[in-house]
């Protein structure tokens, strides 16, 4: 959709570069005014599948990782979701400072991220709200004492969700 507003790809390369300085501005500015350091990025459209990978290191990656940088550099740690899928995005998103950034994984492969992102930057979720919604509390239990002893171990993972909670079993959150 993007590209139909501009008659050439370069002009929306173009247009990101231009906006990204003022997104780090805006993004340290509100950190700073909230006293909150973790500004909350959703990465819509970026996952595995919306676009092929040329495409995802042309025109998302690049300005992405300006910003991710441009925000360490004001002294935030960014919190990155990852909706849906990011298998085939681990190895270049790992290119971020070293233990400045949190992804949140929502249906990524948990091993392969602690493999790779996860040698550069805390890693969070993975339990799915599907999981949440349908299982039993055994499943949910069995789930998760996996999922804890595949990435957990070592530090640098959160124990949480992939997504939100909604309709979620309180007998399986308790879980």
């Amino acid at each position: 959709i993007m590209l139909d507003m501009y008659r050439h790809p370069d002009e929306l390369i173009e247009a990101c570069e231009r906006i990204t300085p003022f997104m780090v501005k805006s993004g340290a500015a509100s950190c700073k005014a909230s006293g909150h350091i973790m500004p909350f990025i959703p990465l819509h459209k970026g996952a595995d599948g919306f676009m092929s990978d040329e495409q995802f290191q042309t025109f998302y990656w690049p300005t992405l990782r300006k910003l991710i940088i441009g925000l360490v550099n004001e002294g935030c740690v960014p919190q990155l979701f990852a909706e849906g899928g990011y298998n085939q995005r681990l190895e270049t998103i790992c290119d971020v400072p070293k233990g400045k950034t949190v992804w949140w994984f929502d249906l990524t492969d948990m091993k392969q991220a602690k493999k790779t992102v996860g040698q550069v930057a805390c890693i969070a979720g993975n339990v799915p709200l599907s999981l949440l919604c349908t299982a039993t509390p055994d499943k949910v239990r069995s789930y998760c004492k996996n999922l804890m002893d595949s990435t957990g171990r070592d530090g640098g993972f959160i124990f949480s969700t992939g997504a939100g909670m909604q309709g979620a079993k309180i007998e399986n959150v308790q879980a």
